[in-house]
């Protein structure tokens, strides 16, 4: 029996790497902690009313902006490993069987439970207050496809202490990924980690459309929209028709695997390029996802700290909603050496090209409203001013790889690397720590320091040039993405260490970030007024941070800008309309079956992995019984009162 335990353990748990063992110490520790001091402090209860349960946008907000923080800190430290293996030639820091694994799960974590997670918290934390509404379309939807997000990304990450991380790179391409080649279970935490995790981010996507569509404040017509909720909704439509093809591919993929089919496998009459065709019909847009929000993030923060009205309106709109659509016209220009002939490179290489004409636009338009602006330096408008000269960069190395007889050229080459991380880190990652520090004092009712958030900036700014310029002369000297290793004679290693260098940079200037929360925590610079920066829009209005109903009365908006317009009558000294009475508010009653329903996804995926169909089945009756609970359940909302909402509003603003 106590051999049959052994093999068992053996084959469960991943051994025989000291990393690993590290790691599962820290894990151990970690959770050791956690129930520690939850249970010293007798917070079970408040943890499970107040946030395992709780529908209140603000506070899933909150958690997507926690989990990212976290998965940045396990995908950033993936990353680093790597230019460790890589800072030499030679070297055996990592094996090359760890290596693997470590480049595939940096992939999938900084896009999918890092980027993602980020970019779903600012939606929550900032689209309802910005265009007036008390909360999403669908909060017990919004809470669902946090906890799905959660425990698809706890099933992904497990599979680095047990079982096996998958090791077929981020897009996992068969027939590598196929049973032949991969028997183990990683590729199949793979699969339903990001089907779980998948399901989420398609109902919200479908939960900010309707909340946009359907719950602006009165008057506020879609043109008189501020511009970061114009990028969610173009997000959001993108999501919508992406993610399904996600879902279909991981699907026949998981059959080719588990139920022996052949799709994929070329020698069964399947063919490995359809899959590369649809997870690039995905994979593409998907980029455009993440970076759509940005775009919206960076022209608020240019409008408010230039004190100027966004220059360029309602091209910016259009140049986000043809982002959108041309985001799907583009795939093919991943694999233009797949030999699919001339004629199918040309259209894709020109619809690339065009596609950089809409994202070029809104480049000038920022540009143009700093043009004559008051400009303020802000932590926040330090991101943005980094982010554009990088983001030109990172789209004039893209317009480069689009000509489709240089990217046989630059192909696969770490040409490639520097570039979407020049637009990921560039683009991406600058834009939401903008927005973190921008909207931080709405959001917790106090500022982040500023001198260690410019340190912050300035660590990851130069760290990333120093880290990613010469990435792209070695890609044009020919070393290609994915190896583990290189020789003395290859004339690498130079530009490697100094690649390497800057890698630890940016890892610097995250541990500058995370000084930077705690020291504002400890040292709360309280924002009294509700508008810390003088912001042009609604959710500058109200208390910081906002109260559960956000607003006492809905307001009526009558211009773009509105809350900036309003302040400027107020200094030519015009009174503001009356504000009506106030009446009960309306809202939406915390639940735990979302909770609980994702809980019975992650026993049905783990189940899944190992062919246990004794936890699969069970998970599955669990997921049909919250289903059947919600739908009889009939008491999901309540009123708040009048006196209750006047007592908020005075603690509130009583020091305003």
């Amino acid at each position: 029996m106590w051999d049959n335990i052994k093999e068992f353990a053996s084959e469960f748990f991943v051994t025989g790497d000291p990393l690993i063992y590290g790691a599962d110490v820290a894990i151990g520790l970690s959770i050791v902690a956690i129930v520690f001091v939850m249970t010293y402090f007798k917070k079970w209860t408040w943890l499970w009313r107040e946030w395992l349960t709780t529908v209140d946008h603000k506070r899933i907000g909150i958690m997507y902006v926690i989990a990212s923080l976290l998965m940045l800190f396990r995908g950033g430290v993936d990353a680093l490993l790597m230019r460790t293996q890589l800072a030499m030639p030679e070297l055996e820091f990592l094996s090359p069987e760890h290596y693997n694994g470590i480049f595939t799960t940096h992939g999938v974590i900084m896009i999918l439970f890092m980027a993602m997670p980020l970019m779903f918290g600012l939606f929550n934390l900032v689209v309802p207050l910005q265009i007036g509404a008390r909360d999403v379309a669908f909060p017990f939807l919004n809470s669902l496809s946090f906890w799905l997000f959660f425990w698809g990304a706890m099933l992904f990450n497990v599979s680095f202490v047990i079982g096996g991380s998958p090791d077929t790179g981020w897009l996992a391409y068969p027939p590598l990924s196929g049973i032949q080649f991969s028997p183990g279970v990683g590729q199949d935490f793979y699969i339903w980690g990001i089907q779980i995790s998948g399901i989420g981010s398609l109902m919200t996507g479908i939960n900010f459309i309707v909340t946009i569509l359907k719950m602006r404040a009165p008057g506020m017509k879609l043109m008189k929209m501020p511009m970061f909720s114009w990028s969610v909704l173009s997000s959001s439509l993108t999501i919508i028709l992406a993610f399904p093809i996600l879902t279909i591919t991981l699907a026949l993929l998981f059959i080719d695997r588990y139920l022996g089919a052949h799709f994929f496998t070329l020698d069964g009459g399947g063919n490995p390029m359809m899959y590369i065709n649809l997870i690039w019909m995905w994979g593409h847009p998907e980029v455009y996802i993440v970076i759509l929000p940005a775009f919206g993030i960076f022209s608020e923060i240019v409008a408010t700290f230039s004190k100027k009205r966004l220059f360029g309106y309602k091209s910016m709109v259009f140049a986000l909603m043809a982002i959108s659509v041309t985001s799907f016209f583009t795939w093919a220009h991943h694999f233009f050496t797949m030999g699919s002939g001339a004629n199918v490179n040309v259209f894709f290489a020109i619809s690339t090209m065009i596609i950089a004409i809409p994202t070029g636009v809104k480049v000038f338009n920022w540009l143009f409203t700093m043009f004559r602006g008051k400009i303020t330096i802000k932590t926040p408008m330090l991101w943005t001013i980094g982010f554009i000269p990088c983001f030109v960069v990172g789209g004039m190395t893209g317009v480069m790889l689009s000509v489709a007889p240089a990217d046989f050229q630059f192909h696969n080459s770490y040409f490639l690397i520097a570039h979407f991380h020049q637009v990921l880190i560039g683009g991406v990652a600058f834009g939401y720590f903008a927005a973190l520090s921008y909207w931080w004092p709405k959001v917790f009712g106090f500022k982040l320091n500023e001198r260690l958030g410019k340190w912050a900036f300035w660590m990851w700014g130069i760290g990333f040039y120093v880290c990613f310029m010469p990435q792209y002369v070695l890609g044009l000297m020919g070393m290609t993405r994915r190896v583990n290793t290189y020789s003395w004679d290859s004339g690498w290693w130079e530009l490697n260490l100094v690649s390497t260098i800057g890698g630890f940079l940016m890892g610097i200037g995250f541990l500058f970030q995370v000084w930077q929360i705690l020291h504002s925590i400890k040292h709360m610079e309280r924002d009294t007024t509700g508008d810390p920066w003088d912001g042009r829009t609604l959710e500058w209005t109200i208390p910081s941070p906002a109260p559960a109903y956000n607003f006492a009365v809905i307001p009526h908006v009558n211009e773009r800008d509105s809350f900036w317009e309003e302040k400027q009558r107020r200094e030519r000294g015009l009174v503001p309309d009356p504000q009506p009475e106030l009446e009960p508010i309306h809202m939406p009653k915390n639940s735990g079956i979302p909770f609980i329903k994702s809980f019975c996804w992650f026993v049905v995926g783990f189940g899944f992995v190992f062919d246990w169909l004794w936890m699969s089945i069970p998970g599955v009756i669990g997921i049909i019984a919250c289903m059947l609970a919600h739908s009889f359940n009939y008491k999901t909302d309540y009123y708040i009162p009048v006196e209750e909402i006047k007592r908020t509003e005075a603690a509130a603003r009583g020091s305003i």
